[in-house]
C-alpha cells in the first residue's frame, strides 16, 4: 500500500502556567473526575513551572526520526500532533492535507493495547479527519511495540544503570519494579477479540526486560497516576502502597522502571521521581528510577522499522519482536471499546 507521510501522534502536554487547567479539562472531560482532583493534578504541574515536559520530547523524537529517515532512505514526510493540546490532531492533518498528504502511518507514543493507550487513539484520527473534512487523509495506526527490541533494550539497559547506583552488597535485598499508568478493571477485563489484556502486554513487556537486565532479582509489576472518581475500581497495587509492603518483607532499595512510558514525562517526573521518591525516603529504602526509551537510537530505529513493515512488499518478514503473545498489525473497530466508561 502506498504512504505519503507519517504522523507522530501523542497525549500532548500544556506548556504555560495558564493552559494547564484547560489542558486538564480536555483530558478529563465527560469521565467524572471531581474538581478537587483536577486541583491536585494541576499542582503538580505548576511544581514545573506549568510545563510539561512532553511536548519537548516529542519535539526531540520528531527530529531524530526526520533525520534516521534521511539518513536510511525514507523520503517520507513527518508531521506532530497531540490528543490535547497543541499541536492539536485536527489542526495537524488539515495541514497534511493542505500540503497534499493522502495517506499517512501514525506512530502513536503508547506501546500497548487497550482502550487509552490504543483504541482511544484511533478515534481522535477519526475524529480529527471528520473535522477536516472529506478530503482528509486517510491515517493508519501502526502497530502496538510492547515486545519490540528498541523498547525492551532502551528499558533493560536503563534499569542495569539504575542498580549500578544501588550498593552491590545488598543485591540480594534490592526488588526490581516495574510499572505502568493504571486503568479502570473494567477496560481491562474487556480483552477484545483477540483475547488479550493490557495487563498481559505489561507483564510480557516486564519479563522481557527483567530477564535481559537482571534476572537474578525478584520483580513485580504495579501501577501509577490513577485517576478518576475514587468509587471505580483501578488496576492495583499503587506504587506506593508496593514500597511500603516491600520495606516490611525486607527489601532495602528499589529500582522502579517506568516501562509503560516512552518518555519521562508528567506521569514519571512526577507521580515517581517526586511522590514514589518521597515514599521510599520514608520507609527507608534506597530508590533508584531508571530511564525510559525517549530518543535512544535503537527506539528511533524502531519507529522506521515499523514503517518498514507497513510500506514494504515483504514487510511481515521485517517484523522484528522478543515476546511470545499474539500481535497484529491492525484492530478491529470492536477492539478495545470499554462495556462501560468509567463515570
Amino acid at each position: 500500500m502506498a504512504y505519503d507521510a507519517v504522523v507522530l501522534v501523542s497525549f500532548g502536554g500544556p506548556e504555560r502556567p495558564e493552559d494547564v487547567m484547560p489542558f486538564l479539562q480536555n483530558v478529563t472531560r465527560g469521565r467524572g473526575v471531581p474538581p478537587e482532583r483536577l486541583e491536585e493534578v494541576a499542582e503538580h504541574y505548576q511544581h514545573f513551572g506549568g510545563v510539561s515536559p512532553i511536548n519537548q520530547q516529542c519535539r526531540e523524537l520528531l527530529a531524530a526520526i526526520r533525520e534516521d529517515f534521511a539518513a536510511n532512505g525514507i523520503d517520507l514526510p513527518v508531521y506532530w500532533g497531540n490528543r490535547n493540546w497543541d499541536p492539536m490532531l485536527a489542526d495537524t492533518v488539515a495541514q497534511m492535507r493542505d500540503d497534499g498528504v493522502q495517506h499517512a502511518l501514525a506512530f502513536v507514543t503508547s506501546a500497548f493495547g487497550g482502550y487509552s493507550s490504543c483504541r482511544q487513539y484511533q478515534e481522535d484520527i477519526a475524529a480529527a479527519r471528520a473535522a477536516v473534512g472529506a478530503d482528509a487523509p486517510l491515517v493508519d495506526k501502526l502497530r502496538q511495540f510492547w515486545d519490540h527490541p528498541g523498547f525492551v533494550e532502551p528499558h533493560a539497559d536503563a534499569v542495569r544503570v539504575a542498580l549500578a547506583q544501588l550498593d552491590p552488597a545488598k543485591r540480594s535485598t534490592t526488588r526490581l519494579v516495574f510499572t505502568a499508568h493504571s486503568i479502570p478493571d473494567s477496560m481491562d477485563a474487556n480483552a477484545g477479540p483477540h483475547g488479550f489484556r493490557y495487563t498481559a502486554q505489561l507483564a510480557e513487556t516486564a519479563r522481557l526486560v527483567h530477564a535481559a537486565a537482571a534476572p537474578d532479582l525478584e520483580y513485580d509489576l504495579v501501577w501509577q497516576s490513577r485517576s478518576g472518581p475514587p468509587q471505580v475500581p483501578w488496576l492495583e497495587p499503587d506504587v506506593n502502597d508496593h514500597l511500603a509492603a516491600l520495606a516490611a518483607q525486607g527489601v532495602t532499595g528499589v529500582v522502579v522502571s517506568p516501562i509503560g512510558f516512552v518518555s519521562d514525562h508528567l506521569e514519571v517526573v512526577w507521580d515517581l521521581d517526586t511522590e514514589a521518591l518521597e515514599t521510599a525516603k520514608q520507609l527507608g529504602l534506597d530508590f533508584v528510577r531508571a530511564g525510559t526509551p525517549g530518543t535512544d537510537p535503537r527506539f528511533v530505529t524502531m519507529v522506521r522499522e515499523l514503517v518498514r513493515e507497513r510500506t514494504d512488499p515483504e514487510g511481515a518478514t521485517l517484523r522484528r519482536r522478543l515476546g511470545e503473545l499474539p500481535l497484529w498489525d491492525t484492530c478491529p473497530t470492536v477492539c478495545c471499546v470499554p462495556t462501560r466508561r468509567p463515570s
